[in-house]
């Protein structure tokens, strides 16, 4: 056999020992809160100050402020725009230019989609599919201009 001497064996190491429990400090209960004491009743409201200086007429209160105050013309007595500003005076002018919005938007989407499949044709080797959508991308942009043509007034 060998001429080696038999190698002891390596000690086992020792199997851990449970830790003892530990002791928690007691737990403190959380202090009691007393009950919600009742809201008062608000007071009744009423329009204006209790103060009866400040319930006052405005031009009382305030009197550097004139009518005329800030304009240079006595003679103006109302600003802003006449009736019916900021409303569209031509109701059939107003469905004419939304209904050619509307049909631009939807060709405008239309090209975009098309340009996305037009692309991809082109990059996969497929160019008579792409050819076919330029095609399409171009009599679109026609559409667009021939609505833009159609009314020069609106412009």
């Amino acid at each position: 056999m060998s001429d080696q001497p038999p190698q002891p064996e390596p000690p086992q190491p020792e199997p851990p020992q449970p830790e003892p429990p530990r002791s928690e400090p007691p737990r403190s209960e959380p202090p009691r809160s007393e009950p919600p004491q009742p809201v008062p009743p608000r007071p009744e409201y009423r329009p204006g100050s209790v103060e009866p200086r400040l319930n006052r007429p405005l031009a009382e209160r305030y009197p550097q402020i004139r009518a005329t105050s800030g304009y240079g013309d006595p003679w103006i007595r109302h600003t802003g725009p006449g009736p019916g500003a900021g409303s569209e005076q031509e109701s059939e002018r107003s469905s004419k230019l939304t209904a050619r919005l509307v049909l631009a938007m939807t060709v405008v989407i239309g090209q975009l989609w098309a340009l996305t499949i037009t692309v991809n044709e082109w990059m996969e080797g497929n160019t008579g599919t792409a050819w076919w959508g330029a095609g399409f991308l171009c009599l679109s942009f026609l559409v667009v201009l021939g609505l833009w043509h159609l009314d020069p007034k609106d412009r």
